[in-house]
């Protein structure tokens, strides 16, 4: 479908300007190419060298509680690598991202796993049609995710309709302080705790020049350009209140799954921290919500 008419259509669905359409199908070509990369790199270990498990707090399975045999839906799951950890624990996981590739990709990892996983192509905002109708016991999201939304409300409304009364929500997220600071290293090479973005949104939409990913591996050849938008976490709280979910609990984490600066030392649960003289500061938050009503499980 020509990408003029793929923009105004979907444009005129959901309600966005023609621009804000035209920044969401940049992100999906940039995560189409960022795919291979992310592949093949030592961040994610989809060849085995990291457990899926990792990428979970132990705070994590302890809100999200037992899983066996509840329906899991996996918003922006990118490579499903935390589709796979959700599945392990006898979740029935589909996972949604907005990239084709990924969702191809995503479907050959699971099968080297050895893990049943259905995986669906389409937009956040799509989720609801797309999935015919389907709903779910729990929501998952997260880590690097809302970013990539440009309207909260209007995905919180989404993940109502996809909620089984009774049913939860659970986001994962970087802390607008860490967004702050900067999620990967500048390009001058500085380590300082630094403030070099915003922490709270209201600016729109930034512009990314997304050469080279979050990972280890070559530059993109295309689809260079990636748009981010910023949400602090009352954005967040105000947005699913606002479309009739309870929010139950609120975690800051000063610990990241990955290292991003140079000293971060590393726990005993394989996820990193700034070491005991630098300022304690919260990387990571963590929000569950529920959708009123009793469970239908």
């Amino acid at each position: 479908m020509d990408t003029f008419l793929l923009v105004w259509l979907y444009g005129a669905v959901r309600g966005f300007e023609r621009q804000v359409e035209e920044m969401m199908l940049a992100n999906q070509a940039n995560w189409d190419e960022r795919t291979p990369i992310h592949l093949a790199s030592a961040f994610y270990g989809v060849d085995g060298s990291r457990e899926p498990d990792s990428w979970f707090a132990d705070y994590e399975w302890g809100d999200l509680g037992e899983l066996r045999g509840t329906d899991v839906l996996h918003l922006q799951c990118h490579l499903g690598v935390e589709s796979i950890a959700l599945a392990r624990r006898g979740a029935r996981v589909v996972g949604l991202d907005i990239s084709g590739e990924s969702v191809v990709q995503a479907r050959a990892v699971a099968q080297r796993h050895g893990v049943a996983i259905e995986y669906v192509q389409g937009n956040v905002y799509d989720a609801a049609d797309v999935l015919g109708g389907r709903s779910f016991d729990l929501i998952y999201t997260g880590k690097g995710a809302l970013c990539y939304l440009p309207d909260l409300p209007a995905w919180a409304d989404v993940l109502a309709r996809l909620l089984r009364p009774g049913g939860s929500f659970y986001v994962v997220e970087f802390h607008p302080l860490l967004y702050s600071l900067g999620v990967v290293p500048p390009p001058d090479g500085g380590q300082e705790l630094s403030l070099r973005n915003d922490f709270l949104s209201g600016r729109g939409a930034e512009k990314r020049d997304a050469t080279h990913t979050y990972t280890d591996g070559p530059p993109l050849a295309d689809a260079r350009v990636a748009y981010e938008w910023r949400h602090e976490i009352a954005e967040v709280i105000n947005a699913l209140v606002g479309a009739g979910l309870v929010v139950e609990r609120l975690r800051e984490s000063a610990k990241l799954p990955w290292p991003r600066w140079p000293g971060m030392v590393r726990d005993e649960d394989g996820w990193f921290r700034l070491p005991d003289d630098a300022p304690r500061i919260p990387l990571l938050y963590a929000l569950s919500a529920r959708r009123p009503g009793p469970a239908t499980g």
